[in-house]
């Protein structure tokens, strides 16, 4: 939300697509270089995809925010990717879901990709996607927080087990 209310306010400035580039120099390499792998750790913690976090970080550094979604989304590919992997193996993937889902998702993403190019073309502005990124950044991380404590309490009600073993208690 920062980058996105930042960029309309004009406080921050997309970086240029021009024939130019952009010149890092060596400590900003090693900064964006320590970013990635902690963005890679934080990611695999929590059983998010990279992108998540990389998406902001890419706006930070300027980067254009066509550029920036399609990263992040890239990145996020390959953790999705493992988990459809995992429960397949583990024999807990419905098929004709998966099917439909992907069905859906692909229509809904094309569909999106127009909309959203022109309303680009209409407004000219491409912070637009830096919008729509923030928001679905902001709903989901509420979304899941939310699952997440309402699943708890549920637990909590029911008198479930939670997965919290005693930290004292050692079986050795």
């Amino acid at each position: 939300m920062y980058e996105a209310v930042s960029l309309y306010k004009g406080h921050r400035i997309i970086a240029s697509k021009g024939a130019g580039g952009i010149n890092f120099t060596v400590l900003q390499l090693v900064i964006y270089c320590l970013f990635g792998v902690l963005a890679g750790v934080v990611g695999g913690l929590l059983g998010l995809g990279g992108g998540f976090i990389m998406g902001p970080l890419f706006l930070e550094l300027g980067i254009p925010p066509q550029v920036s979604s399609a990263t992040a989304t890239f990145a996020m590919t390959f953790s999705s990717s493992m988990s459809v992997v995992e429960y397949y193996l583990l024999k807990r993937f419905p098929v004709p879901y998966a099917v439909y889902f992907v069905g859906v998702a692909t229509f809904a993403a094309f569909v999106g990709q127009h909309v959203v190019r022109r309303l680009i073309i209409m407004f000219g502005r491409a912070s637009l996607i830096i919008f729509i990124l923030a928001s679905t950044i902001f709903v989901s991380a509420i979304s899941l927080g939310g699952v997440g404590v309402a699943n708890m309490i549920g637990k909590i009600h029911r008198h479930e087990y939670m997965g919290f073993d005693n930290l004292c208690k050692y079986d050795g």
